[in-house]
């Protein structure tokens, strides 16, 4: 019997879906709201079971997490229900990865059902049959429910594209919607709204790899035969095509470079970063929307972070101030058990304490934007104490670091080898702004001073 508890571990995440690029199919559709709402679906669900194949859902996800089947479909949307719809998801929990979000909107004059399916790897799709299959499946709802606008496409090209917006305001795109065609994705519905504004024989004429006229005067097209392939060159051609047939108004040659342009900002760059920093680079890459992700690879390729200054040689160190220095030490420790408590919830390594913890510490306040978040005052009086403190003991516990006390927190030392380095003065430089999180980084020192301790 398939484990819904195991399977509910591999849901695909926002997090995920902006690490990989995926194909993403936006699809609306209005329905019979005299007709029983699992009467209303059957077309829907049916085309899924016929055509999903590799990705066919095996997880419901309500209110609680269920084996597919339609009678989960319904339970779940009956448990969700408020006075607006209801909205559950549809998960393939094993490679292709897939998550289809399903949204019925009761609360209307004509009912609607929203979906929102992203199939993890795009290259799932570089293979014809699988392509036909996705646009069957599509073809099958239009045919059974009447549709105004729907599209399957790269979801990080959609990005670039700044699709649903298309450069207008939030505003404008609201009122206005797909008001007329402003970009062609790999796979279109244009409902009869659309077609008639187009022109029906010039929507029927479009030069693409399939064009169809749907009952209901909806027409599908198609660019190109697999949806993988969309950002080569004889592709981008073929859509460039396709849109300047449909908008007159428009370029070829200024359409098609704005697509090469897109093209070459999804191209792969090999990852090369500065290896002091390579760990934390590597994490700030992720945070990235997945159409920045190369551009970001590439800038990050370039950057060198500055050389560590808070250090002395060992025989120019200060020497200890204080009247009792462990209790000073203890004082150290205590300043960075209150990071820990602070962040542990989302960095579990900082428990252990361990070198790993110092970039899940950097980028934990770059991700937030730290510095430039909260009063500088209270970062000063209480971020950076903890900071230092924290550096500090991950010093001495690594790297056989020995505190100096020193009555100002600024002159406070760990010898490592035959260096001190001044973590609190550290903490200092790296709270200034979101940049100094990077250039002055915990994880940048940490490296330098285990390369200079012996």
């Amino acid at each position: 019997m398939l484990d819904v508890r195991r399977l509910s571990l591999n849901l695909l995440t926002l997090r995920e879906l902006n690490v990989e690029d995926s194909l993403m199919l936006s699809f609306e559709a209005f329905f019979d709201g005299q007709t029983a709402l699992e009467h209303a679906l059957e077309p829907f669900l049916q085309a899924i079971e016929e055509y999903a194949g590799d990705w066919m859902p095996d997880l419901v996800k309500g209110k609680r997490k269920r084996r597919y089947s339609r009678a989960a479909v319904c339970k779940a949307l009956e448990e969700t229900r408020d006075r607006h719809g209801s909205i559950i998801g549809l998960h393939h929990t094993s490679p292709p990865s897939a998550a289809l979000t399903l949204s019925v909107w009761l609360a209307r004059e004509r009912p609607k059902l929203s979906v929102g399916l992203h199939v993890q790897p795009l290259s799932f799709f570089t293979t014809v049959d699988r392509c036909h299959a996705l646009v069957d499946m599509v073809r099958a709802w239009t045919s059974r429910y009447p549709v105004p606008y729907a599209s399957a496409h790269s979801t990080a090209d959609r990005e670039l594209a700044d699709f649903p917006n298309f450069g207008r305001d939030d505003e404008t795109t609201r009122r206005d919607g797909f008001d007329k065609i402003h970009e062609l994705c790999w796979l279109n519905i244009f409902g009869p709204r659309l077609v008639e504004t187009v022109g029906r024989e010039r929507m029927l004429s479009t030069p693409a790899h399939r064009v169809e006229e749907l009952p209901g005067g909806a027409v599908l097209l198609v660019t190109w035969p697999t949806a993988a392939d969309f950002a080569h060159e004889e592709a981008r051609q073929a859509q460039a095509r396709a849109l300047i047939h449909l908008r007159p108004d428009l370029d070829f040659d200024t359409v098609l470079s704005t697509l090469r342009g897109r093209s070459a900002a999804l191209f792969p760059v090999e990852p090369r970063f500065h290896p002091d920093v390579a760990p934390l680079l590597a994490r700030m890459v992720d945070d990235f929307a997945i159409s920045e992700r190369q551009r970001r690879v590439a800038e990050f390729n370039a950057y060198q972070p500055p050389e560590p200054e808070e250090w002395l040689p060992a025989e120019s160190a200060l020497p200890p101030d204080v009247e009792d220095p462990d209790l000073a030490r203890g004082r150290y420790a205590s300043l960075g058990e209150h990071l820990v408590a602070l962040l542990h919830s989302r960095a579990p390594s900082m428990l252990e304490g361990i070198p790993e913890s110092l970039t899940d510490v950097d980028h934990h306040f770059w991700s937030e934007n730290f510095p430039e978040t909260f009063a500088q005052r209270d970062i000063d009086e209480r971020a950076v104490p903890a900071v230092g403190g924290f550096l500090g003991e991950v010093l001495v516990r690594h790297l056989g670091g020995k505190w100096i006390p020193r009555k100002k927190l600024e002159e406070t030392q760990v010898l490592v080898g035959n260096r001190v380095w001044f973590p609190f003065a550290r903490a200092h430089r790296y709270m200034r702004s979101r940049q100094s999180l990077l250039d002055f980084s915990l994880t940048q020192l940490y490296r330098v001073a285990q390369r200079h301790r012996s």
